[in-house]
């Protein structure tokens, strides 16, 4: 009963370790410059997509346990908005993948991109994030999911809430810093100021 006890003790600690980790904000890269909102970002030939939507890149690492949680809101937004909006899914790994791969693990017929540069163009530094272009390429938004990790909170949904002010030609509408301030996992070749 006390192998079983402290067996469940060790569990418990190494999830709350874990939560409290991801719940720390993402160390900005030691090179990191910020893009503002309203800055075009060249994406030429990289989207052969129709050039009237805006576009929402997701930045995916398939080994960040955040953005394994944040796949079914994921699709929930592209399921919802998916004519309206150009979703690509933009993968961020050291790990070589297959445009198939990264498909199948989302359950998403979409198109994906491996191209780091695409980060530094939008100043994301953490997966998941996720950056709106209105429909002339200009950044709208970049940010956050949700709150949440698990992206449990609807009234934090900020991607989504941008998303529908996006659609609704709003201007871009002020968020609280837990929106912008990036979570998750440091993108793998980010230098960080602690050396991470």
């Amino acid at each position: 009963m006390l192998w079983l006890l402290v067996l469940m003790s060790a569990v418990g600690a190494l999830f709350w370790y874990n939560d409290w980790l991801y719940q720390l904000p993402t160390p900005l890269p030691k090179a990191y410059k910020p893009v503002k909102t309203g800055k075009l970002i060249a994406l030429d030939g990289l989207l052969a997509r129709q050039a009237d939507k805006p576009v929402f890149l997701h930045f995916y690492n398939p080994d960040c346990p955040c953005s394994r949680f944040n796949k079914t809101h994921f699709k929930t937004l592209v399921r919802q908005y998916g004519q309206a909006v150009n979703f690509v899914v933009v993968v961020m790994s050291r790990k070589v993948y297959a445009t198939q791969e990264i498909q199948e693990k989302l359950d998403l017929d979409l198109p994906v991109l491996v191209d780091p540069s695409v980060a530094t163009r939008c100043g994301v530094y953490s997966t998941p994030q996720a950056v709106i272009l209105d429909a002339n390429h200009r950044l709208y938004y970049r940010g956050n999911y949700n709150r949440s990790r698990y992206c449990t909170d609807k009234n934090t949904n900020y991607a989504e809430l941008a998303l529908t002010a996006l659609l609704r030609n709003d201007f871009p509408k002020a968020f609280d810093p837990l929106a912008l301030t990036a979570y998750g996992c440091s993108l793998p070749y980010c230098k960080t100021d602690d050396g991470l």
